[in-house]
């Protein structure tokens, strides 16, 4: 999986610059706990932390091929799942190799084929290579944006890393938001190349940016597609089978201990019962994680997001695929342990304000790793087979916005005045400041990039209006939304050296589902049929009946009240600057309030008061505000 870094600066001699480069590296540790290794010459300078899953005596970085007009040099991370396909190709075509991993397949790749070796990979991978035969930098980003890629232009030159913080290592980058990085922040739409830092871009994914002493390009060599879709009802599912089987036995491919994410739904059932088929006939056994938490099987009260718990599902799969299982069981006092909270916003640098869906996620990757060091994960398939309750509900079917922000209802818009009749929870004000939101703006942002993202949207001749509308609501969630739970997924593992690998974004499976009309994605009147369909012959009828329950969340009341005691801790505080940004009296009124729980959208202002003060504790941001 790895952590790369890096430094091009045309007009001066970097190999003075060493230490800094071993600081932008260092800060990718935990991304790669196995190997460190770096390359420094004139102008150029790479940094990588390795995390070895296959080839595990070899594949140290950086990786050089001489040539005659110069060396070739690459920094990698991620996975190349049909690297033995190309590897054959290679050979054919008069490649010699040294080692046994993917890394090499695409570096003689690069050498064969340039830029144009990211159109052959399959797989989730952000590399760069130093070409010293043309003086260039190349920069290449997976299709569906799995692995995280960042780099800041310079003067001469530009930085880069799998995460903002090996830039922000290098004394050339401020640590500076303004508003339009709090608008991105707060927004929750993951607006490509958007980085919230100032100054500082993403690789978009599916893109290749190249920097020359004469300025930075970027091209783009894939994108999602319109296309007819043409195969009827048993066709379509028969190929999402064989599709779904073909991506898990690549990437089963490992040479380490692995795992799948267990989470009783339909994706990770699904995912678990298709390795647990295909490594039977090897003898061996599929490992299986779940996270609880304390006390909430027992105790589980129903809700509008989640009819029921995990675990009796999670087990009817265990049972039925002869999984080897372990629940992993955590408590409010774990995910609300201050020094927890500081490494879920040192591992994502930002202030995500998810909070227990992070701290649980973490926490429960951390107890993963003591037994594998890969996983697997259904991340993607509701975004992909149409599995939000979003997509059935007509209000945001019909919405000119973000389907998922129809109605503010479930993350962070900023609240609404209270109308006759409304209860408090519906009435609830943002904590923000009255200046940083009326600055955000966060409607009208929002409606300048929903105007951007479906501008680009093909529509099919003849498609009926509702189907234009499921396809522009189906883009939507693959090239936004999924991007910002790949990127936590991301975080929230390598923070622990865990690699997850997430078989529902193989762009072969999202090309072709996505071009599935929606009378075919809900044939059967519930969320995700032709997943359902494809993976029913391997899953208990429990899991196949299921309605779509998102990630857990702690039901526990003495979560919220350590939020409430936190939070008034940071009250006896009145000069943090968290309260340029978080609205001080809101806040007491907030902790003062003496009911034993509190409402979802009121308890993530609390989570989020908490991220923004440990964010500023730890990157002292220069934060610029109107």
């Amino acid at each position: 999986m790895c952590g790369i870094t890096g430094w091009v600066a045309f007009d001066r001699d970097l190999r003075t610059e060493q230490p800094t480069v071993d600081a932008m590296t260092e800060t990718m540790a935990c991304r790669g706990p196995d190997g460190l290794g770096t390359h420094v010459d004139q102008h150029v300078a790479l940094g990588h932390r390795r995390l070895a899953i296959i080839d595990l005596p070899g594949g140290g970085q950086p990786m050089s091929v001489p040539t005659p007009r110069g060396a070739v040099t690459i920094v990698y991370a991620g996975e190349t799942y049909n690297f033995p396909e190309l590897r054959t190709e290679l050979t054919a075509r008069g490649h010699s190799f040294t080692s046994h991993s993917d890394t090499e397949v695409v570096l003689r790749g690069y050498l064969e084929w340039g830029e144009a070796v990211a159109e052959r990979l399959n797989g989730m991978y952000a590399f760069a290579i130093w070409d010293a035969r043309d003086n260039k930098l190349v920069m290449i980003r997976d299709r569906a944006g799995i692995k995280p890629f960042y780099y800041y232009p310079t003067p001469d030159g530009v930085l880069f890393g799998s995460e903002p913080k090996a830039i922000l290592a290098n004394p050339l980058a401020e640590p500076v938001v303004t508003v339009d990085g709090f608008r991105e922040l707060f927004a929750f739409i993951k607006t490509p190349g958007h980085a919230v830092w100032e100054g500082m871009r993403e690789v978009e994914p599916g893109t290749v940016v190249t920097v020359r002493a004469t300025g930075i390009r970027t091209t783009r060599y894939w994108s999602l597609e319109t296309a007819e879709h043409t195969d009827d009802r048993a066709t379509t599912v028969a190929r999402v089978h064989e599709l779904l089987h073909d991506t898990m036995r690549r990437q089963l491919v490992s040479d380490v201990p692995s795992c799948t994410l267990l989470s009783g739904g339909l994706d990770s059932s699904a995912m678990t019962a298709i390795a647990a088929a295909q490594l039977a006939p090897q003898g061996e056994k599929v490992r299986s994680f779940a996270v609880d938490f304390a006390g909430l099987t027992e105790n589980f009260v129903p809700d509008e997001l989640r009819p029921d718990p995990d675990t009796p599902f999670v087990h009817d799969v265990a049972e039925k695929s002869g999984t080897l299982h372990q629940d992993i069981v955590l408590s409010s006092a774990e995910m609300t342990d201050p020094e927890v909270r500081r490494k879920v916003i040192r591992a994502r640098d930002l202030p995500s304000g998810l909070g227990d869906l992070d701290a649980s996620l973490y926490l429960l990757f951390k107890a993963i790793r003591e037994h594998a060091t890969m996983a697997l994960s259904g991340e993607s398939a509701d975004e992909l087979f149409g599995g939000y309750r979003q997509f059935f509900d007509p209000k945001a079917r019909e919405c000119t916005t973000f389907p998922w922000l129809a109605g503010r209802q479930q993350f962070f818009g900023q609240g609404q005045k209270r109308q006759h009749g409304d209860s408090p929870a519906s009435a609830r004000q943002s904590l923000l400041t009255g200046q940083l939101s009326a600055a955000l703006d966060l409607d009208g942002y929002i409606q300048d990039s929903y105007r951007d993202a479906v501008s680009g949207i093909q529509r099919l001749d003849g498609e009926s209006d509702l189907e234009w509308r499921m396809r522009k609501i189906s883009h939507l969630h693959l090239t936004r939304f999924v991007r910002i739970w790949l990127d936590r997924k991301d975080r929230m593992s390598m923070a622990s050296g865990l690699e997850v690998r997430v078989p529902f974004s193989d762009h072969r499976l999202v090309e072709y589902v996505y071009n599935a009309p929606w009378a075919l994605k809900s044939f059967d009147g519930k969320e995700k049929s032709l997943l359902r369909a494809a993976a029913a012959d391997v899953l208990p009828r429990s899991v196949v009946e299921r309605r779509k329950a998102p990630y857990p969340s702690t039901q526990d009341p003495t979560y919220a009240a350590a939020l409430r005691e936190q939070c008034g801790d940071l009250l006896a505080t009145p000069g943090h600057p968290v309260f340029d940004l978080i609205d001080k009296a809101g806040l007491r009124q907030a902790v003062a309030a003496d009911t034993p729980q509190i409402d979802q959208a009121s308890r993530r202002d609390l989570e989020r008061t908490l991220d923004l003060a440990v964010w500023i504790d730890m990157y002292a941001p220069t934060i610029k505000l109107p």
